[in-house]
């Protein structure tokens, strides 16, 4: 149903929390206009295409999902949207092969991707939203007229009738500070992970033809998880959390002699080495796939990736609250680190703020009766 005083309302990050909330508020009738420090939504759920030459000379293209690895659904309400977006074709269920020498995955369930890749589902949610990309909201300014964001010194034209912060806590705690310095604080605390990230294009053996041979090792010097076809290892030591085949995942481009991976860091490995140069970086992740896989590997093309606030961690991830939202102000947060860890988390709390949102622009309440 359609609320009898739509507002116009500026959403601050179109990670999936803030795609969730600005699609229900939109389908509600508010006006939304969003607004993201970069070129496209996505967030966490990210997929990057990178440009690289060959040895050849010849250019070449690639698009790595480098964020979130996969989409899990447990609760009711998240299962829907995932029932709902696997009939529109938004999204696949992926059942990954483990490397014989991965730990188990930890959701017991099916995996769910986006296509043709992860952003693609924030992509779907905003489809005809207005956006500013490249505008990396940096203060928020409240007058008589609403508020206003504001970018490297440059004021946007517009006035809101609301704002909405789907950021992680740590960026979100400095536009909160003049408005709800509580708010602030508590963000400013939100303890978050970070995580170190490859992507790299390596050669990979021929089809039918033996790798150990192809690379001049002998068969002794590759492991069984090397030898087997696999999409996804969980290795149980060193600095890798999670290690991904990213042309074996559905809807993902394959090259003949190309294997395209990604690495994903521990956090507490990523934490000590947070502000090491990207090269140091990238060369102890290739040297800990080589371990990983027992052979050396050839690459192609790499590239690192740093997520400062990856996720949020273990004692954050059942807040009860889900969101705030203030209406005297009309301001309001979301994000996994209120509405729990990973995609789903995300989701719930930006829908849980939409609907705090369209409680209080019901007939009845104060904020409908002072628009």
């Amino acid at each position: 149903m359609l609320i009898a005083n739509p507002q116009h309302i500026a959403v601050i990050g179109t990670g999936i929390a803030g795609a969730a909330c600005a699609q229900a508020l939109s389908v509600a009738g508010h006006e939304v206009s969003l607004f993201d420090k970069s070129r496209g939504p996505g967030g966490r759920m990210a997929t990057r295409r990178t440009d690289w030459v060959d040895a050849r000379g010849q250019a070449c293209s690639t698009r790595f999902d480098h964020g979130a690895v996969a989409i899990t659904a447990r609760c009711e309400a998240f299962k829907g949207f995932v029932g709902q977006a696997l009939r529109a074709g938004w999204l696949v269920e992926w059942a990954p092969a483990l490397a014989a020498n991965s730990l188990p995955l930890e959701h017991v369930g099916p995996l769910y991707l986006p296509l043709p890749g992860m952003s693609a589902l924030c992509r779907h949610l905003l489809d005809g939203m207005p956006a500013t990309w490249s505008f990396g909201v940096d203060q928020l300014h409240q007058g008589p007229l609403g508020w206003q964001v504001q970018a490297n010194g440059v004021r946007h034209a517009a006035n809101f009738d609301a704002v909405v912060l789907a950021l992680p806590p740590a960026q979100a705690a400095p536009l909160l500070a003049p408005h709800r310095p509580d708010w602030a604080r508590r963000a400013s605390v939100a303890a978050m992970q970070p995580c170190w990230t490859l992507m790299g294009i390596a050669q990979a053996a021929d089809p039918g033809t033996d790798p150990a041979a192809q690379s001049g090792l002998s068969q002794s010097d590759f492991t069984q998880s090397d030898l087997a076809q696999w999409d996804l290892a969980q290795p149980t030591a060193g600095p890798l959390a999670c290690v991904v085949r990213n042309d074996q995942r559905p809807g993902r481009e394959r090259v003949p002699g190309q294997a395209q991976w990604v690495l994903h860091a521990r956090a507490g490995w990523s934490r000590r080495h947070i502000e090491q140069p990207q090269e140091w970086v990238q060369q102890q992740l290739q040297a800990a796939l080589a371990s990983y896989l027992g052979r050396p590997v050839n690459w192609l093309h790499s590239t690192v990736h740093r997520w400062r606030y990856a996720m949020p961690q273990a004692q954050n991830r059942t807040s009860a609250e889900g969101c705030w939202w203030d209406a005297t102000l009309r301001l309001g947060v979301c994000g996994d680190f209120l509405g729990g860890s990973g995609i789903e988390g995300a989701w719930l709390s930006g829908r849980s703020l939409a609907t705090a949102l369209l409680d209080c622009a019901s007939p009845d309440s104060a904020w409908a009766r002072q628009a």
